[in-house]
């Protein structure tokens, strides 16, 4: 029997949260198909729609008609579609299209291992531990095109919150940044445009680096003050820079190796550089946040942990950093600011950390 505080919510409220599930897959299905880049010039009807595609009509309808009733896409006449303002976001010609993520996140690497959560909340590892597979940046080495769908979603991801985090502090007065893992480099790009007196070394696996180049994001303005450094940041960090940021990087490892990472930062930054630490907020109510979403994919996919602020300011203390501010950049992303103790014998410099050979992160 339903308790007397639940009497305004139905068991119906519940039971639809599920469709979640279909909705998921359907707009990875229409982003992997690019049908709203197909319905870009106007009004298509399903059977053509599938024509060019080289699918089955009937399914491709059903499954078009049931995302319309979502808000994605609209149904004009009898099978025949046009795209709605969301849809219009699933197009890969669109600044700011989320396509790249749906694709990602529709994949076996990402949605698959939620079949298994329940091994994670009973055990507190990643489902890869069970699965005995290997972790999420691991795979992404050994295959370059998931490596591609992961980069182009992390771009996205960077497109959505970049232009924030270059407004919301002054990169500027520091002249020079590197980027720690990260990805492409739009986050950085982006910075180095809104601050033109700053220059900007991109570090990541060499892997990443040789795709990164080939971004059309790097203009011509940018040649002389951009570099690119092949790093492994679980055993070191180059040094060289005063401002150092890592965003969404420190969030996919559990303590122990987000430490190592941060060791090594201090390694590298001068008594009187910087750490920027950019990773969503948790929020501490019921309210839903995407910092509350995250922790749970950290905690499948790769045994990490979004923090809250004091969590944050006890990790950055165990690596030598005094955590100073946090900057919002928006509701659900903030900048830690944190600069290096100057007492250099201090138990940081001693504490042993497992290498590994992973440098990567979810944006």
């Amino acid at each position: 029997m339903a308790t007397q505080g639940a009497s305004e919510a139905t068991a119906l409220d519940l039971l639809r949260f599920t469709d979640g599930l279909v909705v998921h897959q359907a707009l990875f299905a229409a982003a992997n198909l690019g049908v709203a880049d197909m319905l870009k010039e106007g009004a298509r009807s399903a059977a053509n729609l599938a024509a060019s595609l080289h699918v089955n009509a009937d399914a491709l309808y059903r499954t078009l008609r049931f995302l319309a009733g979502q808000g994605v896409f609209h149904e004009t006449a009898a099978r025949t579609f046009v795209n709605s303002p969301l849809s219009e976001w699933l197009r890969s010609d669109v600044a700011g299209s989320i396509r790249s993520i749906l694709i990602y996140r529709g994949g076996p690497n990402y949605y698959g291992p939620f079949a298994e959560l329940l091994y994670s909340i009973r055990t507190g590892a990643p489902v890869r531990e069970k699965t005995g597979g290997a972790n999420v940046f691991e795979h992404l080495q050994q295959n370059p095109r998931d490596a591609c769908i992961f980069d182009d979603a992390m771009t996205d991801l960077s497109m959505i919150w970049g232009a924030s985090v270059a407004g919301a502090y002054d990169f500027d007065r520091w002249g020079s940044l590197m980027d720690i893992g990260g990805g492409s480099g739009l986050l950085l790009a982006t910075i180095l445009k809104a601050h033109p007196g700053l220059r900007g070394v991109l570090v990541d696996r060499p892997d990443v680096l040789e795709r990164a180049r080939q971004r059309e994001f790097w203009s011509s303005d940018m040649a002389g003050r951009v570099g690119f450094e092949p790093v492994d940041f679980f055993q070191s960090i180059p040094s060289g820079c005063r401002a150092y940021l890592m965003k969404n990087v420190i969030h996919d490892w559990d303590d122990e190796r987000a430490g190592r990472i941060l060791m090594n930062c201090r390694r590298a930054i001068s008594d009187d550089g910087v750490l920027l630490v950019v990773e969503y907020c948790l929020g501490d109510d019921n309210r839903p946040t995407m910092g509350k979403t995250i922790d749970m994919l950290m905690l499948t996919l790769t045994g990490g942990r979004e923090r809250t602020p004091a969590e944050h300011g006890a990790l950055l203390a165990s690596a030598g950093f005094r955590k100073e501010r946090s900057i919002p950049v928006t509701d659900e992303v903030t900048i830690l600011e944190a600069r290096p103790v100057t007492e250099r014998a201090t138990d940081w410099e001693t504490r042993a950390y497992p290498a590994s050979g992973c440098v990567f992160g979810f944006r």
